[in-house]
């Protein structure tokens, strides 16, 4: 299998204007609210252990919870959902809510669920470009507006609403309080540096995410042994044989691909299907190496993808 890039699902919700900074686009400066979901379409794909996605938010999105694994496979889901988010861009005084202020009971928990009154329960905390949050699975949660956000999740979408501001959309009260963690949670990342290049932004058992900051003109081996995605989240370059912008998602697994990176630096995030960070994920290419593009990917003769952007049914936000 090689490298290629992801293709992408989009699912926009016309609810204002939201100042992207650079990642605005003519499809989502009008429209800005809601997410795009990264695949890779390929038979077995149901096999994939994570999801890579943007989500844009102009408003403030539902107060949710997801099960862990434990109760997605009693409920006949395959795995639970933890998820962990990137900050791309905030608007002044944007903030997430990751865990509760402080224990309730689950008496507590339903009637403020039922109320409303979870909101001003919830930790809320300011977010800024570059910051990094993890949500466990069980962690009650949600995104404020004004927030350009990378999620990577485990692959299972089930979201219990618990709170939705008024809207008209279903909440599943009992089946978050059968899921919740009713206390406070660690949640904001420190990055580690592994090399000057590579950051790992955070770990935990079901997938690791990692900041590769490349510099200008220079040529990388990236060896992917594991399930990985890529995010451009600045500059510019080539991955193998496929043009790599900000915003352009990429798919790995048992791959090995050069990135050439172009004059003004390459910034990537990548998630791997790992609970620690891989040895040899990244090694510059001596001098002489750099002159003459070498060969993206194992299997060199498979068909390139495009990315095709679609519209989906909906989404959990």
């Amino acid at each position: 299998m090689t490298l290629d890039r992801a293709s992408v699902r989009t699912t926009l919700k016309p609810w204002g204007r939201l100042d992207l900074g650079p990642w605005a686009s003519e499809n989502h400066q009008d429209s800005p609210v809601g997410e795009i979901s990264f695949a890779y379409d390929e038979a077995g794909e149901r096999d994939r252990l994570l999801l890579l996605k943007l989500l844009f938010t102009r408003e403030t999105l539902s107060i949710q919870v997801h099960p862990d694994d434990a109760a997605a496979k009693s409920m006949g889901m395959e795995s639970g959902k933890s998820e962990a988010w990137y900050v791309l861009a905030a608007e002044h005084g944007a903030q997430v809510a990751v865990g509760l202020k402080r224990p309730l009971t689950q008496l507590e928990f339903r009637k403020a669920a039922i109320d409303g009154s979870i909101e001003g329960l919830l930790d809320w905390q300011e977010a800024a470009a570059g910051d990094v949050f993890y949500v466990p699975a069980g962690t009650v949660h949600a995104i404020g507006a004004g927030l350009v956000i990378a999620e990577i999740q485990q692959r299972n979408d089930t979201t219990f609403r618990i709170w939705d501001h008024g809207r008209s959309r279903e909440l599943h009260i009992e089946q978050a309080t059968a899921v919740a963690r009713l206390e406070p949670a660690s949640s904001r990342k420190l990055p580690r540096h592994i090399t000057v290049e590579r950051s790992e932004l955070m770990s935990c058992p079901f997938f690791t995410l990692e900041r590769l900051d490349l510099p200008a003109d220079t040529v990388w081996e990236l060896i992917a042994s594991r399930e990985s995605w890529a995010l451009v989240v600045a500059g510019d370059g080539t991955i193998g044989t496929l043009t790599a912008t900000i915003g352009e998602g990429f798919f790995a697994e048992a791959d090995r691909a050069d990135i050439r990176v172009g004059p003004d630096g390459i910034v990537l995030l990548i998630a791997t299907a790992a609970s620690a960070p891989a040895i040899g994920l990244l090694k510059q290419l001596p001098a002489k190496d750099r002159a003459q593009p070498r060969p993206a990917g194992v299997n060199s003769g498979s068909e390139e993808r495009s990315v095709t952007p679609f519209r989906s049914p909906g989404a959990s936000l």
